[in-house]
This record gives C-alpha cells, structure tokens and sequence, in this order.
C-alpha cells in the first residue's frame, strides 16, 4: 500500500494588535464586500467594541445586516437558523464577532448559501452524509473576542445534534475564513472562566496536534480531493503548535488572573490563531473524540462565567477533562514528542519524563485555572461511560490521526480514568 508524500497547509490571513478591529471596514471593502452579514451573539452583539466595529463598517458605505442571535455551543437547528437568515438577506459576505460558536454559525451560514442543501448533507459522516462543496464560499471576516477555539483559522465549524446526543463538525477547506482580525482589547469584558476554558482549548488543540500520527503513515488518496483535512502531523504544523503550547504554558494563568493584562490576554489570542493552523493542519484526536459526546449526550451543566439562557458544558472544558488520560495511553507511541510538549507547558527541562509527566502538567494547570475535576463534574456517572465511548467511537475521522488509535476498550479505559482527574 502506497503511503502519503504531500501534505498541504494553508493558513488564514492574520491582523494582530490593540485596536486592530477598526480595520473591519477597510478589510471587507477589500475582500469586495458591499452588503455584509454580520453574525454574533447576543451578549457580544451589545458590547461598545462591537458598535465600534459597526460603525467602521458602514463608514467605508458597506451596508450590514446583523444576526446576533449565535447559539452559544452551536446546534443544527441553530446554524440552519442562521443559514435562512442569510437567504433571506442575500449578502454578498460574512462578518462574524465574538468566540468560537459566532464564527462557525457564520461559517456555516455561508456554506448554506453559497451552496444550499440541508447542514445535515455537509455534516461529517457517520452522523451526515459528508457532501463537498464545489467552489470556495463568499468572503468572511472573522473578529475573535475570545482566545480559544482559533476558529479563525480553521476548516472546521462543529456544532450540536441534539437529537442524536452528539457533538459533530463539518470540515473543508473552504469553510476557512478569508482574513482574522485578532484585537486584544476585545478580551477585557471576557469573564475569567470564559478565557480559562478557552485556554484549555487552545492548550489541547496543540498538544493533540503536536501528538498526531505523522502525515506520511496514512494512506495515500487516490485523488487530491481525498485528502483529508486533518492531515496528521507534519514539520510545518508543528511548527505552529509548538509555540501555542509556549505562550499558553507561560501566559494562560496570567490571562485568566488579570483582564487588564493585554500582554497575556493578546498572548492567547495568538496562540488560539497559531494553534488553529497547527491542528488545522495536523488535527485533533481523541480529547475531542470524546468531547464530544460529553457535551451532547447531558444538558444540564451550569458553567460559571457563561452568560447563556441554556445549560452547556464550555468545550475548553470537556476537551481537557480527558486530556490527562488520553495522553497517558499515546505516550507509548511517541515518547519523546510527550516529553517535548510537557516542557513547552512548563517551560522548563523535565528530566526522567515518563508516561505521567505530560498528565501531571495537565492536571497541575487546570488546578491552577479552576477547571472541573473531572467528567463526573458535568452530570455524568459510571453507568454513562458505555454511551460516551460509542459517541466517541462515532468520531473516526479524528481517531484515525491518534498517535496510538484507541479501541473500544481502551476509550472506555480512558472515559473511566478521566471521570474525577483528583
């Protein structure tokens, strides 16, 4: 079996620095852009930084049409809202402001109108039939507020099927957004446990990434349009991911502690952009495997800090719960590489690292950012490990890219351990 030689990696545009959201309006003029959709949420949709930005936009004589109603934790029904929004309005591109759920809401949005079809037919299979777009979307401009999901710079929008009681994603290229503008003044109202939880994403996002299986052990496609997204790693996304793991090891705790300190907060707004091309390109494989059911299968989790009308476990949150045990089973498979990531976060030599160094550093910083404990934090007891394995197991194109791909057994071994982390 022929094995794969290319890998590809294709990053977003990026505009960094304090007050660089002024430059919205500028920006969607040169992307073309006259009759814009603005998309965000409500809370973010009220913020003065965001009628700034407004008020930039229409100065360059873009008209816009705002759609602040982004499900935090995005869910079918929710972007497909969005998406009727956008074909009622016909707007010639998108603006998203706001965290992760307002880009994907715009992501998807676009997709839908650029090519319609239900957002089941995109979504990723098993869960929905996988369809490819045929040719690149409108533009869009994507403003974080937070620095966590690095969405900006990503191929993928995930969202929540509730009726199936799981999390899923849709993935292509195509849904990358045209250009970021990353202002770290715009993390100051971030409440603590939004930038903490985001953090954690951010942390996680490298260190699966940095973990992957390499690129040239998968199969090679028998088209370009076969290869995956997620390639698995590779010596450009690495490069990403290893200064993402840097600046959070070192600038998280200071982030979350001071919302004044636009040092640390800008930061993390960069290592969320960083890491979203690293596993943009690498990928993502088991935390978020089984992230995902976490957060789709119970909806009762009241996460402190989040302004939502709905109960949600925040995905920082359900990514790096099982974070420690999932890293303690790929060790094996590429110690050094472990060892590597544990002293990016720490940012200091680990001699004699063994399978638990990466697993104590995780466990030391959530500590340290109050995160909860463990699955069980969220709703969840022994007899839900069964379900959580099988949404787990529904999220193939992730565990395809482990380093060590899990089987049954092994998540269930993993759910088990990560339901009280201490």
């Amino acid at each position: 079996m022929a094995h794969e030689s290319v890998f590809t990696l294709e990053a977003t545009p990026v505009k960094f620095g304090p007050g660089a959201s002024a430059d919205a309006g500028w920006e969607l003029k040169r992307l073309g852009v006259r009759r814009a959709m603005l998309v965000t949420d409500p809370r973010v949709g009220g913020l003065d930084a965001v009628q700034r930005i407004r008020r930039a936009i229409e100065a360059e004589g873009i008209r816009l049409v705002v759609y602040d109603r982004a499900h935090v934790e995005p869910t079918v029904d929710s972007v497909q809202d969005a998406a009727e929004f956008a074909r009622e309005h016909e707007p010639d591109g998108f603006i998203s402001i706001g965290g992760g759920s307002s880009m994907d809401t715009a992501k998807v949005a676009n997709l839908i109108v650029s090519h319609p079809a239900p957002v089941m037919a995109y979504v990723n299979p098993p869960i929905g039939d996988g369809r490819r777009p045929p040719t690149p979307l409108k533009p869009h401009l994507a403003i974080p507020t937070t620095s966590g999901s690095g969405s900006e710079a990503t191929t993928v929008a995930v969202l929540d099927i509730p009726d199936l009681q799981v999390k899923t994603g849709i993935s292509h290229r195509y849904l990358r957004t045209s250009q970021a503008i990353v202002d770290p003044e715009l993390t100051r109202t971030c409440p603590p446990e939004v930038i903490a939880s985001a953090g954690l994403d951010v942390v996680c996002h490298a260190a699966e990434s940095f973990l992957s299986k390499r690129y040239d052990t998968r199969p090679a496609p028998e088209r370009p349009d076969d290869r995956p997204p997620y390639q698995g790693s590779n010596p450009i996304a690495d490069v990403w991911s290893a200064k993402a793991l840097e600046y959070g090891g070192r600038h998280l705790r200071r982030a979350v502690e001071d919302p004044d300190d636009l040092e640390a907060r800008g930061a993390m707004m960069l290592a969320a952009t960083m890491a979203g091309i690293g596993f943009g390109s690498a990928g993502v494989h088991i935390p978020h495997a089984i992230a995902y059911p976490v957060a789709g299968l119970r909806h009762e989790y009241e996460a402190p800090g989040y302004d939502s009308d709905h109960p949600f476990v925040p995905h920082g949150h359900s990514v790096i719960v099982s974070a420690p045990a999932a890293f303690r089973f790929t060790h094996e498979a590429m110690p050094e590489r472990h060892h590597h990531v544990a002293e990016l976060l720490t940012g200091e030599r680990l001699p004699d690292a063994g399978p638990d160094t990466l697993p104590a550093v995780l466990r030391d910083l959530m500590r340290d950012l109050g995160a909860p404990t463990g699955i069980a934090a969220f709703g969840y007891a022994e007899d839900d490990v069964p379900a959580i394995v099988q949404g787990a197991l529904k999220q193939q194109r992730l565990l395809v890219i482990a380093p060590r791909e899990p089987g049954e057994q092994d998540l269930h071994h993993i759910v088990t351990a990560s339901m009280r982390n201490w």
